[in-house]
């Protein structure tokens, strides 16, 4: 397998930390794109992934796969035994509903915030800005700490007792708000002591 990726990136993290909880990072070829200089942008790339995004898993038999949530499921049935993406019909549905709601409230809201309301990846890459949208997500984000702490008062983890891919998305979230240098309020103690267990996890070292 291969996964196109920028190293560094957040969504790229996400599907390392999915790939080391499985244990199938060594099992995996990295091959980076240079989104900094628009190769994300060629037609090579385009024909791997319309997007123009990444990461993109790439099967040995020529399949791309395209989004994180698709990828991690993907890799978390490999063996058949799902940690991730949740193992009988409530907890999948859970998983995915918290996998969005940290996906959208937390990680695109403080993303759009990067992209918009600061030079973001430079001029050559950001080729449209509208400032209000920007500051608009970075309340809709922050907002979206104090949903998860919510969450949190009530369960070790956004789906349950078990860390899945709603845990791996909020954090890259979190990670992306850390870039920002935004703070999180001393009040969402519940968001601060999961914010430090997950990170605690060898699969977040590796990735």
């Amino acid at each position: 397998m291969k996964v196109y990726e920028y190293k560094g990136f957040v969504n790229p993290v996400r599907v390392r930390i999915a790939l080391a909880e499985k244990g199938l990072t060594s099992r995996v070829e990295f091959v980076q794109v240079d989104l900094l200089s628009g190769a994300h942008r060629t037609p090579e790339f385009l024909a791997k992934n319309p997007s123009g995004t990444v990461p993109v898993l790439e099967l040995d038999d020529g399949t791309t796969i395209a989004e994180c949530t698709a990828i991690t499921e993907y890799l978390d049935h490999l063996d058949g035994q799902p940690t991730l993406t949740g193992r009988t019909a409530k907890e999948r549905a859970i998983v995915h509903m918290m996998q969005r709601r940290a996906e959208v409230e937390l990680l695109d809201a403080f993303g759009t915030y990067f992209h918009h309301a600061t030079p973001g990846l430079g001029e050559k890459i950001e080729l449209y800005q509208n400032r209000e949208w920007g500051e608009r997500n970075l309340k809709r984000g922050m907002a979206g700490m104090h949903y998860l702490d919510k969450v949190l008062s009530q369960q070790t983890y956004l789906a349950g007792d078990h860390f899945t891919m709603a845990d791996i998305t909020a954090f890259a979230g979190m990670s992306l708000a850390d870039f920002l240098k935004l703070e999180v309020p001393e009040t969402l103690t519940h968001l601060k002591a999961w914010h430090a267990r997950v990170a605690a996890r060898p699969s977040i070292a590796a990735a």
